[in-house]
């Protein structure tokens, strides 16, 4: 498999010992049929969501509003 260009992306994931969705950009090599190719060791201990090409800000996600139910006022 020959590998070329670096190419921008955001990974999308979980990792193994959260909950929490995370993300981070990194500069990963592209195969001939131009396909991002993310290197084992970047996936180790992670289930992969999604790769986004470039760098993108996520404005919200799954899980950023959840309230602790201590937080919640049932009397409305």
């Amino acid at each position: 498999m020959e590998q070329s260009n670096l190419h921008k992306v955001t990974v999308i994931f979980y990792n193994d010992v959260s909950l929490e969705l995370l993300h981070e950009t990194h500069d990963f090599h592209q195969n001939a049929e131009g396909r991002v190719i993310l290197p084992q060791a970047f996936k180790e201990g992670k289930s992969i969501i999604a790769v986004c090409e470039g760098e993108i800000e996520i404005l919200n996600k799954l899980g950023d509003r959840i309230t602790l139910i201590e937080d919640v006022d049932y009397d409305d």
